[in-house]
């Protein structure tokens, strides 16, 4: 079991359900993710996380369930292992705060936050905590939100975009990368 980083100080939500305090970390949920996109293209990175979690930010996704999928691929993690990893995690979060605590209700957009900064971290290399195994819980946890406390998602509004310039619809709600 890996330890959970805990600065000791709490953020509490209307819900009831607390979180770790926020300040200092970033806010990846504010970043404009077309444009992260089109940046990381530009350096020849094609990020199909990045692209699919745009794809849910911007209404053409229903939920990041595609973006864990693009994680599973491009680590080469089994998809079984990553649900034990995702149960690990579940239970650090269980000794940390409570059980169930994220089923209280937290925002969507802390989830996307919280996945996005994993994420990144995970790319970069960082071993400080399991980055991976966050990410994956956060999108999980967000994606069960939206499923069952819908009035937390600010993303609700599935809004009618064209799709970004060569990028494809698939019929099972991904948005796959343009080529």
């Amino acid at each position: 079991m890996a330890t959970l980083k805990d600065s000791g100080e709490r953020r509490e939500f209307g819900s009831g359900a607390v979180r770790d305090r926020s300040i200092g970390k970033g806010r990846m949920d504010l970043l404009p993710l077309h444009e992260t996109f089109q940046f990381l293209r530009g350096c020849d990175i094609h990020d199909k996380v990045i692209w699919q979690m745009m794809a849910f930010v911007d209404g053409r996704a229903k939920d990041m369930i595609p973006a864990l999928v693009a994680f599973v691929e491009d680590t080469g993690v089994d998809p079984y292992e990553a649900l034990l990893n995702i149960s690990i995690h579940f239970e650090d979060g269980a000794l940390k705060y409570d059980d169930n605590n994220w089923k209280k209700g937290i925002p969507v957009n802390v989830y996307v936050d919280s996945a996005l900064r994993h994420y990144v971290k995970h790319k970069m290399g960082m071993r400080d905590e399991p980055h991976d195994r966050a990410f994956m819980w956060n999108v999980l946890c967000g994606t069960w939100t939206i499923n069952n406390m819908p009035e937390l998602n600010p993303y609700k509004e599935l809004r009618e975009y064209p799709l970004l310039k060569g990028g494809l619809q698939h019929e099972a709600g991904l948005c796959l990368l343009p080529i």
